[in-house]
């Protein structure tokens, strides 16, 4: 007998963000699969949600992605939400020192996985005429952030594929939405803040302060604000909201303060 719960996958959800939405789903009644490339990571999923629950994958290969699938496709008839989460830092520094090698694995996880991973799910989605599409994008993707080009480059991709979809498929009810958070509170942020440091010749904590000030609130968002924008989303009180990029970062006043330029 299939399982009548909704389903959403969910790519990288084995810790951070994504680990916080596949909890806040799984609370409204949804079942869910991760793809994520940390093995370990992905056994305590299965521990939490369930053996069918997460494949390891690295999303930034398409080959990989099409696999992956494939067992998501064996463990469930259906796909009503899609939360495109895998992402990474990337490299820190001014441009002309960044490499092509950093420049292209950022591309290739932040932005080609939305891609490989979009383009199969998008058949299930018209077959039942529902669905929802949600980018994880950034605040950087509304504006820019210095030192961070080949973030800043995915993230307003992220953008404007979740506007581009929204046109392409709101015919079938399916609707597709960028978030935009800002600096979320947990270990990313803190490499970043280091890695970020160390680039401009700072003390971790000064930085960290600056971060801290970049927005009214004077504060880090925390993973479950982004979950929680996920499940109004794709709830009903959501269903007229497509093509948007929804910023959750305590309005951002800048990412730039020139006063710390190298």
């Amino acid at each position: 007998m299939a399982d009548p719960r909704p389903v959403a996958l969910i790519s990288a959800a084995a810790s951070g963000i994504g680990l916080a939405v596949a909890r806040s789903l799984v609370a409204e009644g949804y079942s869910v699969f991760t793809m994520d490339s940390n093995e370990t990571s992905v056994h305590a999923f299965r521990a939490e949600f369930g053996e069918r629950a997460a494949v390891v994958c690295n999303v930034a290969d398409s080959q990989q992605i099409d696999t992956a699938f494939d067992s998501f496709k064996q463990a469930f008839d259906r796909l009503d939400v899609l939360v495109n989460n895998a992402g990474v830092a990337g490299p820190i520094g001014p441009v002309e020192d960044i490499n092509v090698t950093d420049w292209q694995q950022t591309i290739d996880i932040n932005l080609n996985s939305m891609f490989y991973l979009t383009r199969l799910a998008i058949p299930l989605m018209k077959q039942q005429r529902s669905g929802a599409i949600i980018n994880m994008s950034s605040n950087a993707g509304l504006g820019g952030c210095p030192f961070r080009s080949p973030y800043v480059a995915s993230k307003w991709a992220a953008i404007g594929l979740a506007k581009t979809w929204a046109m392409e498929l709101g015919a079938w009810n399916i609707r597709a939405n960028a978030l935009c958070p800002g600096a979320v509170n947990g270990p990313r942020i803190d490499r970043v803040i280091q890695q970020d440091a160390l680039a401009r010749g700072i003390s971790t904590q000064q930085l960290r302060q600056v971060y801290e000030g970049q927005n009214s609130l004077n504060r880090f968002v925390e993973t479950d604000d982004i979950a929680a924008m996920v499940c109004f989303l794709i709830s009903e009180a959501g269903r007229n909201i497509s093509g948007q990029a929804i910023a959750i970062d305590g309005h951002t006043e800048t990412l730039a303060d020139h006063t710390l330029a190298p």
